[in-house]
């Protein structure tokens, strides 16, 4: 089979069974129906931007219309989603009082980062109706560097607000037992102050720069084409030491790394939980009480606040790992398992899981939820007020919260 542009095999306009389609001539040409001629991926780029196509590509067959099209529609649907969804998130955890505080500057922060993947979609959607990409080099270019950065950016949020969990749970928990705050298993005091959170929301963007920048100017790697050719990555085909080497570092860099941070942390956590419920317990027993009252309601409420959390790491390993594994076996295993649907499929569900992230703190998350239901009732959540004593535990840390952000 030839993989070049022979015009013979990839003009659209050219049909099986000629016999048939000039007007029945000839016996073998009645009641036959005209097919349109199959032709491989690249068929549609001219030769001087058939760069962006790696030859890898060039030797599968161009998809139908009709998948272009249900991707087309599937987009679409998690554009309105992300939009909507984000926007919310930001909208009321940057307008509410209660949720205004400095760990849920990366709450925000990480609505910022799906929404910078959201802007890739509607390029995306004309991609799929014309079957190429918008911009040829320079449009490739300029998608593939928001996928980086709201893929890299998404990481290493995820680690951060894991880091800023371990820290307010061992608050709230070390809260009920003082004497135990300063000691080796809790050398840390206290949650994030603003100029904290803020300065590791900058870290976040920061991350994101050497390897989406270092493609875009071509000084190591490159953004080019991949599976339906409508989208665009980092280039992970190249078989030479330099694509190899360059596709080792940003999955350590961008997944690796952020990875171990995230489970240290968690883990982390759970074991500190794990440790002091028996604690908790006892000291119940001792003041023969059922529960600790205030102390024990914020501390649900924290705990429920990081379950949240662990959902939005346990979504991120859910999309972006199928992504990770793809580039890996293509850029070091067998990439003859590499193909245009397989390589597709990862890049869906990391934008789906982008606009799920906000829906599970609609769900789950306490006081966005009774933001939602005072703002948004069009939504049809419900969440009902809290009590005197959840009120007077989220003012005190609030108030504590400014505290520290004014004294720092």
């Amino acid at each position: 089979m030839m993989y070049g542009n022979d015009s013979s095999l990839l003009n659209p306009m050219a049909f099986v069974g000629l016999n048939g389609a000039m007007g029945g001539m000839g016996p073998a040409g009645v009641g036959q129906v005209p097919q349109m001629q199959e032709h491989l991926l690249g068929w549609n780029h001219p030769p001087e931007h058939m760069d962006i196509v790696h030859p890898h590509w060039r030797g599968f067959l161009a998809p139908g219309k009709y998948w272009h099209i249900g991707l087309a529609l599937i987009y679409f649907m998690l554009l309105v989603l992300s939009f909507v969804g984000n926007g919310c998130v930001v909208w009321i955890f940057s307008t509410s009082k209660v949720l205004r505080t400095p760990s849920n500057l990366f709450i925000i922060n990480l609505a910022l980062f799906d929404l910078v993947m959201a802007l890739e979609i509607p390029m995306l959607i004309i991609n799929s109706f014309i079957e190429r990409m918008i911009g040829w080099g320079l449009g490739c270019d300029i998608y593939a560097a928001l996928g980086s950065v709201s893929g890299i950016g998404s990481a290493i949020t995820n680690a951060a607000i894991a880091y800023d969990r371990y820290r307010a749970q061992l608050c709230t928990i070390f809260t009920l037992f003082p004497l135990r705050r300063r000691t080796i298993s809790c050398p840390i005091d206290g949650r994030l102050n603003g100029k904290q959170a803020a300065v590791m929301v900058a870290f976040t963007w920061f991350w994101t720069m050497p390897f989406t920048i270092l493609p875009f100017a071509k000084i190591w790697g490159r953004y080019t084409t991949e599976g339906f050719l409508t989208t665009c990555s980092f280039d992970f085909l190249s078989d030479d030491q330099d694509t190899k080497v360059f596709v080792a570092a940003i999955f350590s860099w961008s997944y690796c790394f952020p990875m171990v941070l995230i489970i240290y942390f968690y883990s982390q956590l759970i074991k500190s939980v794990r440790r002091h419920e028996k604690m908790l317990r006892e000291q119940a027993k001792k003041m023969n009480v059922k529960s600790l009252s205030t102390q024990d309601k914020e501390r649900s409420v924290e705990m429920r606040i990081a379950k949240v959390a662990f959902t939005i790491f346990f979504l991120f390993v859910c999309s972006w790992t199928p992504y990770a594994v793809v580039t890996m076996i293509a850029a070091f295993g067998n990439r003859e398992l590499v193909t245009p649907f397989s390589s597709m499929l990862p890049a869906v569900f990391a934008k789906t899981v982008s606009c799920i992230d906000p829906w599970v703190y609609a769900i789950n998350h306490p006081r966005y939820r009774q933001e939602l239901t005072k703002r948004c009732q069009w939504m049809g959540i419900h969440e009902p007020d809290s009590g005197p004593s959840q009120n007077n535990a989220e003012a005190v840390s609030v108030t504590t919260e400014k505290l520290k952000s004014d004294d720092a």
